[in-house]
C-alpha cells in the first residue's frame, strides 16, 4: 500500500483529479493508491466475474464489476470484484448502466495482493457494510483461504477445498467451493 504525500484534501477534490493505473482510493482524507494486481490477484478476478455473471445475469438477477470506483459513505473506493442486484443498478436516464456508482455495493469482493494491507481491505470491507452492502468476501491466494464478512459483522473462514462458499440471498444461484475458486488457478 502506498500513500501519496499530500495533506489531507476533501472528497470532492479527490474525484476531480485524474484516474490513476493502478486506481487511487480515497480513506479518511487520504489518497492511497491500490498495488498492482499480479498473476493470481487477476487470474482469480477475472474468472469470479465471469462466473458471477454467467450465473446472475441472463435472469437480471445482479450484475458484478471488475474495480468499479463506488462512492459512498465519505470514501471513493475501487474493490475488486462489485455485485449489484439487478434493480440497484445506477442507470442514465436512457436506461443505461451509469458511469458514476454513489453507493454502496450489494456485495464486495477484495482479492489480496502479497504487498497489500490486510487491515486496510477489511476496513474498506466494513465501511461496505456498515453502508448496507450485504456480504464481503476477503480471498486470499497465498493461504487459498477466504474470509466471509456477513451484514451482522459475523466471520467466517473458509479453506476446505469442498466448502461451499456462502454468498448474499439475492444470489442464491451463484455456487462456488473453495476448491473450484482456487482451481482456477490451476487452469
Amino acid at each position: 500500500m502506498v500513500q501519496t504525500p499530500i495533506k489531507s484534501i476533501s472528497l470532492e477534490a479527490f474525484l476531480k483529479l485524474p484516474e490513476t493505473k493502478p486506481a487511487s482510493e480515497f480513506v479518511d482524507g487520504q489518497i492511497i493508491k491500490k498495488p498492482m494486481p499480479q498473476g493470481k490477484h487477476s487470474t482469480i478476478q477475472g474468472d469470479l466475474v465471469s462466473a458471477i455473471n454467467t450465473a446472475l445475469k441472463p435472469e437480471r438477477v445482479a450484475r458484478a464489476y471488475s474495480e468499479l470506483r463506488c462512492t459512498f459513505g465519505g470514501r471513493s473506493t475501487v474493490p475488486d470484484v462489485t455485485v449489484f442486484a439487478w434493480e440497484r443498478i445506477p442507470r442514465d436516464d436512457d436506461g443505461k448502466v451509469a458511469n458514476v456508482f454513489e453507493i454502496a455495493p450489494d456485495w464486495t469482493i477484495e482479492i489480496l495482493s502479497p504487498e497489500q494491507s490486510q487491515t486496510k481491505v477489511i476496513r474498506n470491507i466494513l465501511h461496505c457494510l456498515s453502508n448496507g452492502t450485504k456480504m464481503g468476501w476477503l480471498i486470499d491466494p497465498e493461504e487459498e483461504l477466504i474470509f466471509v464478512y456477513f451484514a451482522d459483522r459475523t466471520l467466517a473462514v473458509f479453506e476446505e477445498k469442498d466448502s461451499l462458499l456462502p454468498v448474499p440471498e439475492f444470489a442464491a444461484a451463484f455456487k462456488l467451493t473453495v476448491g473450484e475458486l482456487f482451481g482456477w488457478l490451476a487452469d
